[in-house]
């Protein structure tokens, strides 16, 4: 009830929330909203939005309002799978690292470090380019190029955590050291872990659109940057082939963000307004 009560008083997160869980339901019942397949053709190519179509159509007479509402599911699907690998990733090397130090922290820290040196979206244009664009293929680039600012997070809520009492009480009774960190660290630790994690959700989303604008995503699968990208040399003559999936962007990441301030202000009352989102 304290979670609710602080999260409630933050009016941003409050209205995000709101916005995040409108854009999951939209995402959620796109078939029922708008029955229609968002790739076939529907009408005469860029009528401007009015009338039947209410935003329009784009190059090859596709509905644009059928690509928003279904290409929210492949966004939102995309941002959630890749952020769940990297987190697993990075709470998984963070932890040991943490946990154990020594030489294991020392060769997982230079590991981490190696990654975060290469220029994050060049190595995801790499990966992508390498396994052949699509969706596995961005999840995956997503997933590798995001996960060592949770390791390192990670590893410094264990180090910080490993030195309690009820973790030395735990080790001198003889309790596995996975178990201890399963059970008795990573719940004490989780809390920043999961702020973190909302904002990666933010940043994947733009990494998809970013990587779908430059003609990298799945060809086959709609998108809200596969949209911008395929609209990107007609932006004069049909503006809203652009402009209503940034905006579809903006407000999910800026929901995003709003929510994830939220839960650090909740989660940690003591640390409010320090978690921003990294893009």
């Amino acid at each position: 009830m304290d979670f609710l009560k602080r999260f409630a008083e933050n009016r941003g997160a409050v209205a995000g929330a709101i916005a995040l869980a409108l854009i999951v339901v939209m995402a959620i019942t796109a078939p029922l909203i708008v029955p229609i397949d968002p790739m076939s053709t529907r009408g005469r190519p860029l009528l401007p939005p009015g009338g039947e179509f209410a935003f329009g159509t784009d190059m090859l007479g596709r509905d644009v309002l059928a690509g928003i509402v279904h290409g929210a599911r492949i966004s939102l699907m995309i941002g959630l799978i890749s952020t769940v690998i990297a987190a697993a990733i990075g709470v998984s090397v963070g932890a040991i690292a943490g946990f154990f130090g020594g030489w294991i922290d020392d060769l997982l820290v230079r590991i981490t470090e190696f990654f975060q040196t290469i220029p994050s979206f060049i190595f995801a244009i790499l990966l992508v380019a390498i396994m052949t664009p699509g969706l596995t293929s961005i999840v995956t680039a997503i997933a590798v190029v995001t996960w060592p600012p949770i390791a390192r997070l990670a590893r410094s809520e264990f180090m910080g955590l490993r030195r309690r009492e009820f973790v030395e009480a735990a080790v001198l009774s003889g309790v596995s050291r996975f178990r201890i960190i399963v059970s008795e660290v990573l719940p004490n630790a989780v809390s920043p872990l999961i702020v973190m994690g909302s904002l990666m959700i933010a940043t994947a989303i733009l990494t998809e659109s970013a990587l779908s604008f430059l003609g990298l995503g799945d060809p086959n699968r709609i998108s809200w940057g596969y949209m911008i990208g395929a609209a990107r040399t007609v932006f004069r003559q049909a503006w809203w082939l652009s402009v209503f999936p940034g905006l579809a962007i903006a407000i999910t990441v800026l929901a995003i963000n709003l929510v994830g301030e939220g839960l650090n202000d909740a989660l940690n009352p003591h640390l409010k307004g320090r978690v921003r989102i990294q893009t």
